[in-house]
């Protein structure tokens, strides 16, 4: 399908999420980079995801709406295997469509920041890995290093430092915590996530945004 769509005005600051866990997904609009205005759709998976899915996110959010999105951002992953790989589809499609920027986080990383407040990490350069056991033998795990330990305004700055992958054990002399998904505040960090660096989003960035999957789907 041709797209004769011009890029989005940057002064909007319209955003539009994506997120999956293993068992729901969820869709996150927020305009003017105002929280208070933030519109959020949280559903389990149901036998039909791939059709739901689009039926779902039609319900969410308006044509008008859509057309105003100034980014997209996307969970990919460590998550459900097959929820993963359609909310990235989706979230491509849309971002070539109406031609606007595509980013994409791990699932760990949308959910470091919470877990590092939960646990009063403050530090700078702070290291620690979220995992997820697997039902047969090891472990996924990423890494995660805190490079403000200046709060500001309560905020914490978290990088990726390990994109999440399997390993058969964790370092006992590192600290780690387990993966917690939280859909209501994972999808507004994601929102929060996409207003960073919105000016610097590249249009055609939807191309690099693929599934992470660190294990094959029928483990």
């Amino acid at each position: 399908m041709t797209n004769n769509l011009q890029p989005r005005q940057k002064h909007n600051y319209n955003t539009l999420v994506i997120h999956s866990t293993d068992i729901s997904f969820g869709f996150g609009f927020r305009k003017n980079n105002n929280a208070g205005s933030d519109e959020l759709l949280i559903k389990e998976f149901d036998k039909d995801l791939c059709n739901n899915l689009i039926v779902d996110f039609n319900k969410f959010i308006s044509k008008e709406n859509l057309q105003k999105v100034s980014k997209i951002s996307v969970s990919i992953g460590p998550g459900n295997f097959n929820a993963s790989r359609l909310i990235v589809v989706l979230a491509r499609t849309i971002s070539q469509q109406i031609n606007c920027p595509l980013e994409s986080f791990s699932s760990f990383e949308i959910m470091a920041k919470r877990i590092a407040l939960k646990n009063n990490i403050f530090t700078n350069k702070k290291l620690f890995w979220i995992y997820k056991k697997l039902k047969r033998k090891g472990f996924i795990a990423g890494k995660y290093e805190i490079y403000d330990g200046a709060q500001n305004n309560g905020e914490l700055s978290i990088r990726e430092t390990v994109l999440p992958k399997v390993v058969e054990e964790l370092d006992s002399t590192e600290l780690t915590f387990e993966a917690n998904y939280d859909d209501k505040e994972d999808l507004k960090e994601l929102l929060d996530l996409a207003n960073k660096n919105l000016l610097n989003s590249n249009v055609d960035s939807w191309r690099k945004v693929l599934p992470l999957y660190p294990i094959s789907p029928i483990n």
